[in-house]
């Protein structure tokens, strides 16, 4: 059965019971909720709240059951952020290192979206082993997450250990080749920084035909 995923903005006021009230309504309309999120109101005393639903029904009697309601001031319906930003590419480290990654990853991220393709790619310079464990794991909860890029000079301890909880969520791992216990962790290890970024967009483009799976070394 084929779904259209439809992004919601619901302007509510602030009650007790309006999330309840709101994924009652979906549900009523065999809605499933990909995603919701809480996005800052500027109107005192209301909520902005953000869902992505996957429906096998046409939206309009959801979306006006939902207007509806009490308390929903308003409602705008919208393309879902998969369709505008597509899939994430996550790179963190080292300044110097993430830039140079990051050349990689977008030159070859605009490649593939001119072809149709929707790949973004956020970058975030972190230094410390806590900070950057901390971060590693933070990805797994990234919505349209799908990659991640370490790029370093040292990585280990407790990072090591947060790319492997993360891998086994189905997270791709991507590490520069560094000092450390990291590159053992990855799916792959780049040394060279713009071919790691490069390397990691066609890993997740389906325009691409280039899988990890199939590499007979994961060392470049």
């Amino acid at each position: 059965m084929k779904t259209e995923r439809i992004g919601v903005v619901v302007q509510t006021r602030n009650e007790r019971g309006v999330l309840h009230r709101l994924t009652g309504v979906i549900a009523a309309h065999e809605g499933d909720i990909a995603s919701v999120e809480m996005l800052e109101s500027r109107v005192e005393g209301e909520s902005r709240i953000y869902f992505e639903i996957d429906l096998t029904r046409p939206p309009e009697p959801l979306l006006a059951e939902m207007e509806a309601l009490p308390a929903v001031r308003e409602l705008t319906a919208e393309k879902s952020l998969q369709k505008i930003y597509g899939k994430r590419i996550i790179i963190m480290g080292g300044g110097a290192q993430v830039g140079q990654v990051a050349i990689g990853a977008i030159s070859e991220a605009d490649r593939h979206n001119i072809r149709g393709e929707h790949i973004s790619v956020d970058t975030i310079p972190l230094v410390g082993e806590q900070p950057l464990a901390d971060a590693v794991r933070a990805v797994a909860r990234l919505p349209r997450a799908r990659a991640l890029v370490l790029a370093g000079s040292l990585m280990g301890g407790d990072i090591e250990k947060a790319v492997r909880e993360v891998r086994a969520q189905g997270l791709l791992v991507v590490s520069l080749n560094m000092a450390g216990s990291v590159p053992d962790a990855a799916d792959l290890v780049v040394t060279d920084p713009v071919q790691a970024g490069v390397m990691t967009v066609m890993a997740v483009a389906e325009t691409a035909k280039f899988r990890i799976d199939r590499l007979k070394r994961r060392e470049f």
